[in-house]
């Protein structure tokens, strides 16, 4: 095992010195917050495919797409941080499929957010061809190419685990609690990943900066069209903020391995707690706080959704309220 894992392993090891009320405290602080944002990424993700308009909108279609995978990636970061806070250690089988999963999903996140930049340059420089170029199919065709380029990292990630010589170990079932720093079995592995999570930041910086200049200089040229390039600009820094975010679990690593080397170990699980929730569970849950209250279409589909949910007895008010929300839904849109 590289140094790096063992210098961790040697931090996650205090655990054992956590009292069961300190574990059940963290634990519960962790998971409440977690699953009001699973509650809320669902919500949402239930309100963007419930109406033929979220469906057939670009840039709502790939707004899904980002919230499915930061949906799926939270519920498995907390489904690790619950199985390490019970003390229970799983196979190196079961570790790996649940990890790559996990690293399936956040690669998605940043991928995502670089076409959904793209669709607004295209929707500010080339409005004219923007339904000839952002077509349902086109959009379906970059969904595929995200999660394909995302596999193939995973699978490059499989294939170097299977350079470790897992028929010298006594037994499959691991040692130490199961979390990405414990896959990492071998120098390549780190190495890759360290080669990866840079081409990955700096290729989805460069995208994301590039359609915010191209957005400015169309601004400038088209004073006609000023208020819809203000709105993408903004967009596109929000994007660039979601994309610092979610690829901030790159330094969580690093910090780790910092952190372990210089603090008592039972000070190490408590930093690593606060980071988890810091870099894992925030960001994660931003996008929904984003757009479910910036868009003013997925705010008012909220609204109603919500109403719905509180008013079940009361049918009239519910259709009354669902006109009204639709037609304010399409004058939003219409006017974008």
């Amino acid at each position: 095992m590289s140094s790096v894992n063992q210098s961790v392993t040697n931090g996650t090891a205090g655990s054992q010195y956590q009292g069961l009320l300190e574990r059940a405290l963290f634990s519960t602080l962790t998971t409440v917050p977690c699953c009001a944002f699973l509650f809320i990424n669902g919500t949402m993700m239930f309100t963007l495919r419930s109406k033929a308009l979220f469906r057939d909108t670009s840039r709502y279609v790939l707004l899904f797409n980002l919230l499915f995978a930061d949906t799926i990636q939270m519920s498995l970061s907390q489904l690790l941080y619950l199985v390490a806070a019970c003390q229970t250690t799983v196979t190196y089988p079961v570790c790996g499929v649940v990890n790559m999963i996990a690293k399936l999903t956040n690669e998605v996140s940043p991928l995502t957010l670089v076409v959904m930049s793209l669709e607004r340059y295209v929707a500010v420089c080339f409005p004219l061809r923007h339904t000839a170029i952002i077509t349902a199919r086109n959009t379906a065709a970059a969904v595929v190419a995200v999660w394909a380029v995302s596999s193939l990292n995973v699978l490059t990630r499989v294939f170097l685990l299977l350079e470790f010589p897992f028929k010298e170990l006594d037994s499959l079932q691991m040692k130490d609690f199961c979390s990405e720093v414990s896959m990492m079995l071998g120098p390549r592995s780190n190495q890759y990943d360290r080669a990866y999570n840079c081409f990955l930041f700096v290729s989805a910086t460069v995208a994301i900066i590039s359609s915010y200049i191209g957005v400015v200089v169309a601004a400038r040229s088209a004073s006609s069209t000023d208020a819809s390039s203000r709105r993408a600009r903004n967009t596109l820094l929000l994007h660039l903020v979601q994309l610092g975010l979610s690829l901030s679990s790159t330094v969580y690593l690093p910090i780790l391995i910092a952190v372990s080397r210089t603090v008592a170990r039972l000070v190490f699980v408590r930093i690593q707690n606060v980071l988890y929730v810091c870099i894992f569970i925030f960001p994660r849950c931003l996008s929904s706080l984003i757009y479910g209250i910036r868009d003013h279409a997925i705010r008012l589909a909220l609204l109603h959704r919500l109403y719905c949910c509180r008013q079940s007895r009361r049918p009239c008010a519910a259709k009354s309220i669902a006109r009204r929300t639709s037609f304010f839904i399409g004058t939003v849109v219409f006017e974008k």
